[in-house]
């Protein structure tokens, strides 16, 4: 799987709308594929990409149903609730470790990065979590699940300075490749599922498998 970002000319304001400029005009991402038994709940999942000189931006849109959200503070368990993920090597090799970044349809984010698949994890710290702008289109507690079809979007941006904190790049360019995936999960959802844009090769769920990301192109 391959995907080439978008270059952004100036800084776009984090208000999770999928429809603004520049996103309008952008390829978006699918996540098509799943992990485990095919879901009987497989919830549209779509995500953009870009990036400018000092961040890179993310935006997911999921047309959903049961939809929960109980954790509001970050570093929280939030891959149990409704909830899109954006794994990411900022660089080729995969053995260097990678950042896990997951945000629940409220905004709320687990960020780590990790030396190794589920190993030797580190916390994003919050001053650095403090810095990346978010936004999203559901208030960070939604319980009793939403058993009704429903859209919701978050959207973030990530400075490359807070990710140098953690991992040794060099600062992107034109034609830099990194490694990532990009999942929608909802575990303790009346309907949990496991989504992935990159197949992943193996029998029971997990996102932390660096050897099967796909490749995205600044």
């Amino acid at each position: 799987m391959n995907h080439k970002l978008t270059r952004m000319d100036a800084e776009v304001s984090i208000n999770a709308d999928w429809n603004k400029e520049p996103w309008q005009k952008m390829d978006a991402i699918h996540l098509s594929n799943h992990m485990g038994i095919k879901p009987e709940h497989f919830p549209d999942t779509r995500a953009k990409i870009a990036w400018d000189d000092s961040a890179i931006y993310i935006i997911f849109r999921v047309e959903d149903r049961y939809v929960r959200s109980v954790h509001k503070n970050h570093q929280d368990p939030v891959y149990k609730d409704s909830c899109v993920e954006f794994f990411f090597i900022p660089e080729e090799d995969i053995n260097n470790g990678y950042f896990n970044l997951e945000m629940n349809c409220g905004g709320t984010m687990l960020f780590h990065h990790q030396t190794r698949p589920r190993s030797g994890a580190v916390n994003i710290s919050d001053e650095h979590i403090g810095r990346i702008k978010v936004a999203a289109t559901l208030p960070p507690i939604v319980e009793p699940e939403i058993d009704q079809k429903i859209t919701w979007i978050v959207e973030y941006r990530i400075p490359f300075s807070i990710l140098k904190e953690y991992h040794n790049f060099v600062h992107p360019e034109a034609g830099t490749r990194w490694r990532a995936n990009f999942y929608k999960c909802a575990d303790d959802s009346s309907h949990p599922h496991w989504l992935t844009w990159a197949p992943v090769e193996n029998p029971a769920p997990d996102f932390h498998l660096p050897q099967y990301f796909g490749w995205i192109e600044f």
